[in-house]
């Protein structure tokens, strides 16, 4: 009995001895899990699926085609569109002639309108003479009467000169206007071609980045429609700890500290992690059907705050969703932190 309470003694000591000069410091939880940043790869457009060229669980390179969906329709769409863009340019440069067209005519029409002025002067001079020599009986009455009737004419003329100048001037503006609505219409057909073009692009689905495809939900020649999931692409890099602390246990945790990282799938194969950041609620606030506390019968339940954790490049056998316990070393904290003070 003596051996054994001197064996209780010595094991209770250095248990005591493990706490005082070390555990005391760690903050720890086994509701901790390896997570990933995975892409889900869903389909943007409506159609039978053509080719799966992948296998679930098969490594893929960013860019890999994952899914080909029959394009036999958006390419048909592309084409027209890219047939009616000709008729456009066409239109456009018929335009362009018919507004050099008019432009010369306005140009025309000035030179008109120059001479018709010249004539009128002329004709003006040649009444203000005729009205001389009547009044001294030189010259007939006709002669009176036909400049009179030139000066009339001349003056008609001017006047049809600068006419035909306002509307080669209109006609111009016309076709300036037509031609910025066919430019619009231009446009828009670019625009058309282009999001055919990326709706035929669309068709075939590729691997975001370097990773695993899993979780394949389709088959060849099933019609998926838009949003519909296909596939998920587990990233090769950027594996990462979510580990959910009590509320109680968050005054000794902050960003920088040293975490130490247990993996239940690597018999308790133990990483060194740091603590990247903090959650800023909660996991209940981001459920689906928040708990409403405000109610007649109310159970204080200790709330989990999640606590991203960043695990060293090059780790090995993980995959997201495994189980890990982790411990935070409070001794670690940054400088300038209340526990970093207590700790020294």
């Amino acid at each position: 009995m003596g051996g054994i309470a001197l064996i209780a003694l010595l094991a209770g000591g250095y248990e005591g001895y493990g706490w005082w000069t070390d555990g005391r410091f760690m903050i720890e939880t086994d509701d901790a899990y390896v997570q990933a940043d995975l892409s889900l790869v869903s389909s943007k457009l409506q159609g039978y699926v053509e080719e799966i060229p992948v296998q679930a669980n098969q490594h893929v390179s960013k860019g890999d085609v994952l899914v080909r969906i029959e394009d036999g329709d958006y390419r048909i769409a592309l084409e027209q569109k890219q047939a009616q863009l000709p008729t456009l340019e066409r239109t456009l440069a018929r335009i362009d002639a018919e507004t050099a067209a008019a432009e010369a005519s306005v140009t025309q029409a000035e030179a008109e309108l120059s001479a018709a002025e010249a004539a009128l002067r002329s004709a003006q001079t040649a009444l203000t003479r005729a009205e001389g020599l009547a009044a001294r009986k030189v010259t007939s009455q006709a002669d009176l009467d036909d400049a009179t009737e030139a000066l009339e004419t001349a003056k008609a003329n001017r006047a049809a000169a600068a006419a035909a100048i306002k509307g080669a001037e209109a006609q111009v503006e016309v076709l300036k206007a037509e031609r910025a609505e066919t430019e619009s219409s231009r446009r828009e057909m670019e625009l058309d071609i282009a999001q055919a073009q990326r709706d035929l692009d669309h068709t075939v689905l590729r691997a975001p980045f370097d990773g695993t495809v899993a979780n394949i939900a389709i088959e060849e020649g099933e019609l998926v429609s838009i949003g519909a999931r296909l596939a998920a692409v587990v990233p090769d890099h950027g594996l990462y700890v979510e580990a959910n602390f009590k509320e109680t246990q968050l005054a000794g945790i902050h960003p920088g500290e040293t975490v130490k990282v247990s993996i239940d799938a690597m018999e308790g194969h133990e990483v060194e992690g740091r603590v990247v950041s903090v959650a800023p609620a909660t996991g209940s606030v981001f459920s689906l059907l928040p708990a409403d506390n405000a109610t007649g019968n109310f159970t204080k339940i200790v709330q989990r705050v999640p606590v991203r954790i960043e695990l060293p490049e090059g780790t090995q056998g993980l995959r997201a969703g495994l189980s890990v316990v982790v411990e935070i070393d409070q001794r670690t904290a940054p400088a300038g932190t209340e526990h970093a003070e207590v700790s020294k």
